[in-house]
């Protein structure tokens, strides 16, 4: 039987279930945390709780945005012609830094499932839509990962917004197969930008 306090053990818990971190990294944070209650657990505990009440998600572009603010989307004033598409924040985040891009982003928050039938649940493919239309954009950059469900997602996008008047090109030489976006060093995705292929419109 452990010997751990519950309230430890739960938080050990919670802190798992975070990206790259198991039992032993969590238990090291937390201990950590523990030691320095005032310096880290007061404000950390306060940054949480701020952001869960003030930060939600954009239901047109899917970035964050304050609550009850508009969104970077509706107050962008530079005139790009262009839109990246990706799975999720992180993509953007790694995109944005490399400098590579510059135009709307648009965060699907995840990818389509083979297995489960299509089916878009949160991902914002009709607002995508929406945005191609009202921004009369020239072109689209479908940055999906080169797993089996990015490409998937890739190709449901392609035929969603197919039509004459907009170019729809992918990320080309650079990007692995079975890569994701967020891992990619600049070097790799800035020639996968560079080197991006216009889709075929038969």
């Amino acid at each position: 039987m452990s010997n751990q306090l519950p309230e430890i053990e739960d938080l050990i818990k919670q802190f798992s279930k975070l990206p790259g971190l198991g039992p032993k990294s969590a238990k090291r944070i937390i201990l950590k945390l523990i030691n320095n209650k005032e310096n880290m657990i007061k404000p950390l505990a306060k940054s949480l709780a701020n952001v869960f009440k003030n930060i939600v998600r954009c239901n047109d572009c899917g970035n964050l945005k304050l609550l009850n603010k508009k969104c970077i989307c509706e107050n962008n004033l530079n005139n790009y012609d262009k839109i990246c598409i990706v799975e999720n924040l992180a993509d953007m985040w790694v995109i944005e830094s490399s400098n590579i891009f510059k135009g709307h982003f648009h965060i699907l928050g995840g990818t389509l499932n083979p297995n489960d039938n299509f089916q878009q649940k949160n991902l914002l493919i009709d607002s995508l839509i929406k945005r191609i239309k009202k921004n009369s954009l020239k072109e689209v950059i479908i940055a999906t990962s080169a797993t089996v469900e990015g490409q998937t997602t890739a190709h449901y996008i392609e035929d969603a917004i197919r039509n004459d008047k907009i170019k729809i090109s992918k990320l080309g030489q650079g990007l692995p197969v079975g890569g994701e976006i967020e891992q990619l060093d600049d070097g790799t995705l800035i020639s996968a930008f560079k080197n991006r292929v216009p889709v075929s419109t038969d």
